[in-house]
């Protein structure tokens, strides 16, 4: 009711003077609203984490503050930060302001404001309390401004003065213990006084707070000679002016900060240009420092802010590794559920050690995972390596793997739009996985029981065990298989040919077992040839009744029928051999987002690995073909004629 209240009052009043105190600039900088249409439940619980906020904004006298509202199925969350240099009242003032601007975005469950004291945000998700950067679209929330004054003095001494104090200021914030500075310098012979802030989310680490600021000093520098520059993102927020927006008692001595920094330009290069071994070099010194560590954790974050564990911690923590604690077991360990830092709820991967290839899994899903970050990625949270006991600290998902929804106890119980979400986030993962990462990275072992599902069945891919780069410089690289029969691709399982449409081929697999909710090595025992899915669909497909081939417990009206035929249509298209047939995971998503049709793209009949002997059939029993002949087929090399194969 609070917050309704305040709202009421705002929409009758000029903004402006909402604010509680004179000169705090309370201006709407830039706000968008995105995602799909709110239900009036979402609307009430969007209204109630702010109201809760806003309390704990006054009663607790702090300027950042979080809330979540989970009742009804429709998940709220959100975040509100207020620049270090204002009082507690005046950050009240600001959240006021932007909340009666995120009350007009009612057809969207996402939505964010930047104002120029503060900014707040609300998502279906909470991806973006560790990653700021976290949306629905992948679209960038950075913003820049500059004033429209240039500096009346000598240009090129302005500019040279301005750009080393951005610099300055660039260099210190992330070294601070709030990750906040606000500074006041005199610059050029004719006395100007600048003043400058920078500050980043304040629940981030300092390596994320330094990339973001080494962009806003870019965009500040492009200002000058402008007396005004501004940088908005979810992660930081710069500004320096000649007018003054702090007072000059506010602000932070940053001279021992930067003490020692430009004496050292030439080692920080060095370091620079090798900072890839430094890297491999600090994770062999972790493996041989963690023997040694005795206290429960580390406050280093040597691997992108995870945490060290002790392995008797993580012990009693799953009150040592009990069946009743059991989540699930896979081919390389077990996963159980514990309770850590403050009645936290993690899940614990306890990797079993019985060769060098399990020590090399773990060691390859650390160094992973621990690296990339995406809301339909599972989210590495900490590690425990001593001796032969190594285990994972991954992010509890409520609702386990997706594979309990299609076949196991909880079959039936998603509806369409919940798993056409799921098949949403799955390519978005996906997606980021093959394009948006620094390096490629393909999975490799995509399948129903790898994905995991959130509490609001969002979907999450998980174990990276068997994941690896992918040079960027090349189209495939051959190796030997290693994955699960019947989600693996034919030219990976017979040629050992790796390319990122190895993973749009496995996804293919996995939509038709979350469309007709059967297993993909389950056999059609309705029909004499002992069909497997792929198998089954495309006959369905060829005689155009895949209709046939939905899930009988979903309830469809006309217009879901026609959507989900043309997911089945895309999920045969993902499966296609040869490999240049394929799309690339990111062309998916794509047609899964527009609801755009195959076009002119024109489905082939995709090969059949029958998984029980792995036979080779051409035509008929008495046909066979070589496997190094079949590998130039799967590959898309022309041999002068045409085979129809069944393997």
């Amino acid at each position: 009711m609070t917050v309704l209240v305040v709202l009421l009052v705002l929409l009758l009043t000029d903004p402006t003077v909402s604010q509680s105190t004179d000169d705090v600039n309370n201006t709407n900088i830039s706000n968008h609203c995105r995602g799909r249409a709110p239900t009036s439940n979402f609307i009430r619980n969007r209204n109630s984490t702010f109201d809760e906020m806003r309390r704990r904004l006054l009663s607790e006298r702090v300027l950042y503050a979080r809330a979540q509202d989970l009742s009804g199925g429709d998940s709220v969350f959100a975040a509100a930060q207020c620049r270090n240099y204002l009082s507690v009242e005046q950050c009240v003032a600001c959240f006021d302001v932007a909340f009666s601007e995120l009350a007009k975005c009612i057809v969207s469950n996402g939505a964010y404001v930047f104002l120029d004291e503060c900014y707040v945000r609300y998502e279906s998700f909470d991806d973006f309390y560790d990653n700021p950067n976290a949306t629905v679209d992948g679209a960038s929330t950075q913003l820049s401004s500059c004033g429209n004054v240039s500096t009346n003095r000598s240009l090129a001494e302005y500019t040279q003065s301005v750009d080393e104090f951005l610099s300055d200021i660039r260099d210190a914030t992330p070294k601070t213990s709030n990750l906040y500075v606000a500074n006041i310098r005199q610059v050029t012979s004719g006395n100007a006084t600048v003043y400058a802030i920078a500050q980043c989310a304040e629940n981030i680490n300092p390596a994320i707070c330094g990339t973001c600021m080494s962009t806003a000093y870019s965009k500040l520098k492009e200002c000058l000679p402008n007396t005004e520059g501004r940088f908005f993102d979810m992660v930081c927020f710069a500004r320096y002016s000649e007018t003054p927006f702090f007072s000059a008692n506010q602000t932070i001595d940053i001279t021992n900060i930067l003490r020692g920094r430009h004496s050292s330009k030439v080692a920080t290069i060095g370091g620079a240009i090798g900072g890839v071994v430094l890297l491999f070099l600090i994770f062999v010194s972790w493996l041989a420092y963690r023997r040694l560590k005795k206290n429960s954790k580390t406050e280093q974050e040597d691997l992108q802010g995870t945490l060290n564990y002790n392995y008797k911690d993580l012990q009693l923590a799953t009150n040592n590794f009990s069946e009743e604690n059991m989540l699930g077991r896979g081919g390389f360990g077990e996963v159980f559920k514990a309770i850590i830092d403050d009645n936290n709820v993690v899940a614990v991967k306890k990797l079993q050690i019985h060769s060098a290839k399990a020590k090399e899994e773990f060691e390859n899903e650390v160094m992973l995972i621990s690296n990339v970050h995406h809301r339909n990625l599972l989210r590495l949270l900490g590690w425990s390596s001593e001796g032969s006991n190594l285990l994972l600290v991954l992010e509890y998902m409520p609702n386990g793997s997706l594979d309990r929804f299609l076949w196991g106890a909880k079959r039936g119980t998603l509806n369409w739009n919940q798993r056409y979400e799921i098949i949403l986030g799955i390519a978005k993962g996906l997606a980021h996985l093959h394009n948006e990462f620094h390096i490629k990275i393909i999975h490799r072992d995509i399948k129903s029981s790898n994905i995991l599902l959130s509490h609001d069945f969002k979907a999450k891919i998980a174990d990276f065990g068997l994941a690896r780069f992918h040079p960027e410089d090349e189209t495939h690289v051959n190796t030997k298989f290693v994955g699960t029969l019947g989600y693996a691709a034919p030219e990976y399982v017979l040629c050992g040919t790796l390319s990122d449409k190895v993973d749009t081929y496995s996804f293919g697999i996995v939509i038709l077992e979350i469309i007709s909710g059967r297993r993909c090595t389950d056999m059609n025992s309705e029909r004499p040839s002992m069909e497997y899915l792929l198998e089954h669909a495309w006959k369905l497909y060829e005689k155009k009744i895949h209709i046939k081939f939905i899930d009988e417990t979903l309830g469809l009206n006309q217009h879901e029928l026609e959507h989900v035929m043309k997911i089945i249509e895309i999920a045969l298209l993902c499966t296609q051999s040869p490999v240049s047939k394929r799309p690339t995971v990111s062309e998916v998503l794509l047609m899964l987002q527009d609801g755009q049709s195959l076009g002119k793209r024109m489905l082939t009949r995709p090969t059949f690995l029958h998984n029980q002997d792995r036979r080779i059939l051409i035509g008929s029993s008495k046909n066979s073909i070589s496997v190094p002949m079949l590998c130039l087929l799967l590959a898309g090399i022309k041999l002068g004629w045409s085979l129809e194969m069944n393997i």
